[in-house]
């Protein structure tokens, strides 16, 4: 879809098999294996940044963050979604987003996880494990690298949102 606007996409991920995925869909995307902590890029390099669905699959969300203001410029747009750390972790049953999630204890304990009351053992987060983060300490993560948020949503019209979205900007 970036390509489509006109923008150069340059895309990352630790991943041979999500890289591969990439390939298929964005064939006029430069797509580069590596951690999300460690850039292989210059300082402000970037006019724009957008992360998908990254805080449950990285070990400190904060190295991430700092990393993704490192590369871009200063004042520039930075877009993250991802998982409602509300109603998404191993304290709520909440399969595909669908119905009320049946929360259980846990919410505040801020850990990787592969197992818990909500966590079916067959599902994904049983065979690669994620991390949870509360609320505040994900929207912290953000604030304190320096990010300005500029706006927050819920996404999606359901009683209990799945996913959020956020719309930063890299400090100046």
């Amino acid at each position: 879809m970036l390509n489509r606007l006109g923008w150069t996409v340059t895309g990352v991920d630790l991943s041979d098999a999500m890289l591969n995925r990439a390939r298929e869909r964005a064939n006029d995307a430069e797509l580069i294996q590596a951690p999300a902590e460690a850039l292989p890029f210059d300082d402000s390099t970037f006019d724009a940044g957008v992360s998908l669905w990254t805080h449950t699959d990285v070990d400190d969300f904060s190295a991430v963050l700092q990393e993704a203001a490192r590369v871009l410029r200063p004042e520039a747009p930075f877009v993250y979604m991802g998982a409602h750390p509300c109603f998404v972790g191993p304290h709520s049953r909440f399969i595909a987003g669908e119905g009320v999630p049946t929360l259980h204890r846990g919410y505040r304990r801020a850990e990787r996880y592969d197992s818990g009351p909500a966590i079916s053992p067959d599902g994904l987060r049983a065979r690669v494990g994620a991390t949870h983060l509360t609320l505040g300490l994900f929207i912290q993560a953000l604030l304190d690298t320096g990010f300005q948020i500029l706006s927050f949503e819920e996404v999606g019209i359901r009683e209990y949102p799945y996913s959020v979205a956020l719309h930063c900007r890299a400090s100046g």
